[in-house]
C-alpha cells in the first residue's frame, strides 16, 4: 500500500464493520453451517497472521501435537489482515484462530457470531515503539501513532498511556491539523508500521511482536514501553473456536485445546527453537521474519532487559515479565476488566453494544474454559506455567 494514503486500512475497517453486524455476518454464517453439515469431521484448520501471537498454534502444527492427540490438522493458512481472519473464520474456511481479545467481544456481541474463547494464546508480546529521537510519551503530542486495530489491547493500553501524560487520543484523517496535546490514531497492518515509522509518516506505533523487535533491528525505532509492563500478564490474542464444534464435537475440541496447551509448555522450555521454527528459515516458513528478530522476542539476551530497565521501557522490574510468555488459562478478571476499559476507549464505528455488556456476565458467556482446565491438568497444573494453582487472579494495571 502507499504509505501516503491510509484510506486502504480504513476501507478494511469499514468492511469488517459491515461483516460484524447481524446482517453482514448472516451469509458467512450460512456458509459455516453448510460446511459443518457437509463435513462433520473436519480436520483442524488454523488461520493466522504472521505475528508471534500465533506461536502456540504453529508450534502445535510443526511438532505434530494435533496428530499426537489423534486428530488431523491441515497446514495453517497465513492470512494478511484481521478482515481476512474474521471472514475465513465466520464462513468456516478455518475453524481455529488466534484473535485480538477485544475483537472477540465485538464478534460475539456486535454481530452474534456463535463462537467462544477457549484459551489464551499468549500474554504480553506487544510494545509501543517510537521514533529514535522520542524519549517521552508526551513528545507524541501533535503527531500520529499507528494501532493494529480499534478493538485491540494495544488501543486500550496506549490510550491510557496518552491520558496519563496529558494527551488526548483522536481519530482524524492523516492530513488533519492536530492540537499540541492531541495524538491521532491510525489503523495500519503491522507489516506497514516499520516503513511508516522510518519514513516519518507516523511518530510511533503499538503492536504485537516481532514488529517492535524489527524496528530495533532496522534501527528505525526504539521501544518506549512494553504493554505487559502496563497491564501485567495481559492477554493479547486468544484462541477462538466455533460453538458448534465445542457443542457437537467435544472430544475433538478437547484434543485441539490439549495440543495448544502442550505447545505452550514446549515453547516456554524451547524458546530459541521456537524462534527458529517460526522464522523464514524454518522448515515450514510460517512467517517472513528472520530468526535474529524473533530471537529478540522469544529468546532475548540478558543484556536486553538491563537496557530496557535503564530506558524505562520496563518500569515494574518486580513483575519479572518476559517479553512474550505463554499460559493458556483465560482468567475471568481479565475479561471483566477488558469490558470495563473498552467502554471508555475511543473506538471508531458503532460501539453501542458495549454499553449493555455486564462485565461479569460477559466473562461467563464469552469464554468456555471446560477444555483448557482439563488440558492444564494433563500438563501438571498451573505450575507448568510458573503460576499459583488457582483459576482466580487480581488484575494489575499500573502506568
Amino acid at each position: 500500500m502507499c504509505l501516503d494514503d491510509f484510506t486502504h486500512t480504513r476501507r478494511d475497517f469499514l468492511k469488517l464493520s459491515a461483516l460484524l453486524t447481524a446482517g453482514g455476518a448472516l451469509p458467512l454464517l450460512n456458509s459455516l453451517n453448510a460446511r459443518a453439515a457437509s463435513e462433520p469431521n473436519a480436520p483442524v484448520r488454523i488461520g493466522y497472521l504472521p505475528i508471534t501471537d500465533a506461536t502456540p498454534l504453529l508450534v502445535a502444527h510443526n511438532n505434530g501435537l494435533f496428530e499426537a492427540e489423534g486428530i488431523q490438522a491441515e497446514r495453517p493458512v497465513l492470512l494478511r489482515s484481521w478482515v481476512q481472519v474474521i471472514e475465513a473464520f465466520i464462513s468456516g474456511q478455518v475453524n481455529v484462530i488466534h484473535l485480538l481479545s477485544p475483537m472477540t467481544v465485538w464478534a460475539r456481541y456486535g454481530s452474534k457470531v456463535p463462537a467462544k474463547v477457549v484459551a489464551w494464546n499468549h500474554v504480553g508480546g506487544s510494545g509501543l515503539t517510537v521514533a529514535p529521537g522520542i524519549t517521552e510519551v508526551k513528545q507524541l503530542g501533535g503527531q500520529s501513532v499507528a494501532i493494529p486495530f480499534w478493538y485491540s489491547i494495544h488501543n486500550v493500553v496506549v490510550q491510557q498511556l496518552f491520558r496519563d501524560h496529558g494527551l488526548v487520543p483522536v481519530s482524524k484523517s492523516a492530513s488533519a491539523a492536530l492540537a499540541p496535546n492531541e495524538v491521532n490514531l491510525l489503523v495500519l497492518p503491522p507489516s506497514d508500521m516499520p516503513p511508516a515509522l522510518a519514513s516519518k509518516r507516523i511518530a510511533g506505533y503499538i503492536v504485537a511482536e516481532p514488529f517492535n523487535a524489527l524496528a530495533e533491528e532496522l534501527k528505525v525505532g526504539r521501544v518506549q514501553r512494553f504493554t505487559g509492563d502496563v497491564w501485567r500478564n495481559h492477554a493479547c490474542c486468544v484462541v477462538f473456536m466455533h460453538e458448534q464444534d465445542l457443542n457437537n464435537r467435544p472430544e475433538w475440541s478437547q484434543k485441539v485445546v490439549n495440543a495448544i496447551v502442550k505447545a505452550q509448555v514446549w515453547t516456554r522450555d524451547n524458546r530459541a527453537e521456537a524462534a527458529k521454527l517460526l522464522s523464514k528459515d524454518g522448515e515450514n516458513r510460517y512467517t517472513p521474519h528472520a530468526q535474529p528478530v524473533l530471537d529478540r522476542v522469544l529468546s532475548p539476551a540478558t543484556s536486553d532487559r538491563e537496557q530496557y530497565l535503564a530506558s524505562g521501557a520496563i518500569q515494574h522490574s518486580h513483575w519479572d515479565e518476559q517479553r512474550i510468555d505463554f499460559q493458556p488459562y483465560p482468567f475471568p478478571s481479565y475479561t471483566e476488566e477488558l469490558v470495563k476499559r473498552l467502554k471508555d476507549t475511543l473506538i471508531e464505528g458503532d460501539k453501542g453494544f458495549l454499553a449493555n455488556l455486564d462485565p461479569q456476565q460477559t466473562a461467563r458467556d464469552l469464554v468456555d474454559d471446560r477444555f483448557v482446565r482439563n488440558a492444564i491438568a494433563t500438563v501438571g497444573g498451573m505450575k507448568a506455567f510458573g503460576l499459583p494453582e488457582s483459576f482466580d487472579r487480581s488484575e494489575e494495571f499500573s502506568l
